[in-house]
């Protein structure tokens, strides 16, 4: 049986978790333990510390040494976040001592990564030496992000949670799409076109039940059209792009404000569709009752007035 957690933090120390990675890095037992500056036999009694505190056995005895089983390889893993945040620690705390302003996590979704980068930009003017950490992913994976305190903030859309009142939030902006694809796609050249125009043409698409697939889908039933079913599905903006590059065929729903980034630079086009739906505002999200950092607190503040200048929406 596991024990309880209130256990299992007051029997492990930073040294054992260091012995876990190197033991996976190194797999053997003497190596791991020059590494972390123990002996074998203590290092051997520390490994066996760490199974009894856990609960169970981490690591199988092989001809070729130390092997994880799968719970080692679940409790490694997690010993090399708690090196990297306590890394972050020593960043940030050295930043703030300094008087470099800190550290900066940033979750966003693909749509506002223009709005994102123009306010983190202005800050840097302000705060050159902060360290800043962006993760572009869907809304339910920087929620999780910001839930586990991995996040200072996150710009996504709360609604996809089940647990919204753990959030506070701030509308940001009434996202506006756009069907893009590569500039020499069939229909760039025409003028006005229909949704069942590219019915036929394979789609790149989020995943099924984001947001923005879901605004889809929508069109398409309210069209009176089946929903295509050759699709390509990602949330990364690069693959997006990278397919619509090699396939001149294809097409996209992408934010305006990405669309017309990429447009600028002949990435892709514009197609002239005029969508019938509109996709509902993202957010900038906190975890409630967390008080921001200073630099996270700056950041707030220049996002939001850069989304008012676009004619975003406040609180």
């Amino acid at each position: 049986m596991i024990p309880p957690l209130a256990s299992i933090l007051s029997r492990l120390h930073f040294k054992q978790l260091r012995l876990l990675v190197a033991l996976a890095d190194c797999g053997s037992l003497l190596r791991a333990a020059e590494q972390v500056g123990l002996t074998q036999p203590g290092a051997s009694k520390s490994l066996r510390e760490i199974e009894s505190a856990l609960g169970t056995e981490l690591f199988v005895r092989t001809n070729r040494g130390l092997e994880p089983n799968d719970v080692g390889h679940c409790v490694i893993r997690y010993a090399r976040l708690i090196q990297t945040d306590v890394a972050h620690l020593r960043e940030e705390m050295a930043g703030i001592l300094q008087g470099h302003g800190g550290r900066l996590s940033i979750g966003t979704i693909m749509g506002a990564v223009p709005l994102v980068t123009d306010a983190l930009s202005r800050l840097l003017e302000r705060k050159p030496a902060l360290s800043v950490e962006i993760v572009e992913d869907t809304s339910a994976r920087l929620l999780n992000l910001l839930d586990e305190g991995r996040l200072d903030l996150a710009v996504c859309r709360t609604s996809i949670s089940q647990r919204p009142h753990l959030y506070e939030s701030i509308d940001i902006h009434q996202e506006q799409l756009a069907v893009v694809a590569n500039a020499r796609h069939p229909l760039a050249v025409r003028k006005k076109l229909e949704l069942s125009d590219l019915a036929a043409f394979r789609w790149v698409v989020y995943s099924a039940n984001m947001p923005m697939r879901l605004l889809l889908e929508r069109e398409f039933h309210e069209a009176g059209l089946r929903f295509p079913l050759y699709l390509m599905e990602t949330t990364s903006a690069f693959t997006t792009l990278s397919l619509l590059q090699r396939n001149p065929t294809m097409v996209a729903l992408l934010s305006t404000d990405v669309a017309e980034f990429c447009t600028r630079f002949g990435m892709t086009c514009i197609l002239p569709l005029q969508l019938q739906s509109r996709s509902e505002p993202y957010q900038l999200v906190m975890r409630s009752n967390n008080v921001l950092s200073p630099v996270a607190t700056m950041f707030t503040q220049e996002f939001s007035g850069q989304a008012a200048s676009r004619g975003g929406v406040t609180p």
